[in-house]
C-alpha cells in the first residue's frame, strides 16, 4: 500500500508541474486547477502513506476523486491531444491505485 500511495504522490507532483512541462501555463484556469488538485493529491497520498487503507480511508477517497478529476480535466479546458492523453492515463492510474488501497486493509493475510 505504501508503494501505491507513493506513486499517487508522484503523479500529484507531475500534475503540479505539468502546466509548465506540457505548456498550458498560459491558460489561467487550467494552471490553477492543476496546481490545486495536484497539491491536494500530493497531500492526501502522503497522509495516507502510513494509513491502513480500507473503505473508511478518506485519504484514498480524496486520491480517487483527484484521479477522476484528472480524467475529466483536459476536456473541460480543451487541452492538446498530448496533454489529454497524459492527464487521462495518469488519472486512470491514480484512480486504480486509490481503489486498490481502498480495497486493502492492514489486517490482510500475506500471500505466498
Amino acid at each position: 500500500m505504501k508503494v501505491r500511495s507513493a506513486l499517487n504522490a508522484l503523479i500529484g507532483i507531475w500534475f503540479f508541474i505539468a502546466p509548465w512541462v506540457m505548456g498550458f501555463s498560459d491558460e489561467s484556469g487550467a494552471l490553477w486547477l492543476s496546481l490545486i488538485i495536484g497539491a491536494i493529491q500530493i497531500i492526501a497520498a502522503l497522509w495516507g502513506y502510513s494509513q491502513s487503507g480500507g473503505w473508511n480511508s478518506w485519504q484514498n477517497w480524496i486520491s480517487f476523486i483527484t484521479g477522476v478529476w484528472f480524467i475529466i480535466f483536459p476536456f473541460i479546458y480543451s487541452l492538446s491531444s498530448g496533454e489529454v492523453w497524459t492527464s487521462v492515463v495518469l488519472g486512470i492510474i491514480t484512480a486504480i491505485l486509490s481503489l486498490w488501497n481502498l480495497g486493502s486493509t492492514s489486517n490482510s493475510k500475506a500471500t505466498n
